[in-house]
């Protein structure tokens, strides 16, 4: 039980990674909130997980949101020790074609909602004497993709505020880490209805000649939430299939 006793929340918590991530913390004996937009996804993960989890239907984008799903998780479960960012909208698109709605879009959950949720986290896991923040951002926080320019630039941001963020809390025991997934096989990925010709070309440019699976996004959670990590902050951790190693 490697986070027994402590109360995490898990942004985009209903599918996907963050349900990967929810559910192997609870497995590790953490209490997990879960936000997210839908609340019928909530409350079927919530049903897995049991009486240790809180559903909350969330808007990362929405300020008043975000503030409400700290309040609601110190209410329910009395501290905070664990924010997970990993709520995020990927809309395809160059610099040309991409409309000044879907950059806004992008950025206001991607890069304003992580750094609403990570100041209004910050009071309460400073009075739990430190705690950890984990940002899911991408293999492309460091490489490029043809079609992902406001996507990349979101990425890109959410790596550079995570070192920032860590150096400025790390004398108050606060580790802000990021995870950067390659392709994982989520809903998310399944939205752009690839053909199996398509499939198999994105498939070869992870080395390890799979795409990753959310669990394999879950593990690298565990341990930065856990205390194993005590000693890191501040780094990003590719999770990718060897993807960025070419």
């Amino acid at each position: 039980m490697r986070l027994s006793n402590k109360i995490a929340i898990v942004t985009g918590g209903g599918s996907g990674i963050g349900r990967g991530i929810a559910l192997a913390f609870a497995h590790e004996g953490a209490k997990v909130v879960i936000a997210g937009r839908t609340q019928e996804k909530l409350d079927h993960v919530a049903q897995e997980i049991g009486s240790n989890c809180l559903p909350v239907q969330t808007d990362t984008g929405n300020p008043q949101d975000i503030n409400k799903l700290v309040e609601k998780t110190v209410a329910h479960f009395g501290c905070l020790n664990v924010l997970v960012n990993n709520a995020a909208l990927l809309l395809p698109g160059t610099a040309e074609s991409h409309t000044e709605d879907e950059w806004e879009q992008m950025f206001n959950v991607n890069v304003r909602g992580i750094w609403q949720l990570c100041r209004a986290a910050m009071p309460h896991l400073r009075a739990a004497g430190g705690g950890s923040i984990i940002n899911i951002a991408s293999v492309l926080s460091m490489v490029a993709a043809r079609n992902r320019v406001g996507y990349t630039a979101t990425k890109g941001a959410v790596l550079a505020m995570t070192r920032a963020i860590a150096l400025d809390h790390a004398a108050e025991k606060i580790r802000v880490n990021c995870i950067c997934p390659g392709i994982v096989d989520t809903e998310m990925v399944a939205r752009f209805s690839l053909d199996e010709n398509a499939r198999r070309q994105r498939i070869a440019m992870h080395p390890l000649g799979r795409f990753g699976q959310p669990e394999d996004i879950a593990q690298a959670a565990v341990f930065l939430a856990g205390d194993e990590s005590s000693w890191i902050t501040g780094a990003a951790f590719p999770i990718d299939g060897g993807y960025t190693a070419q």
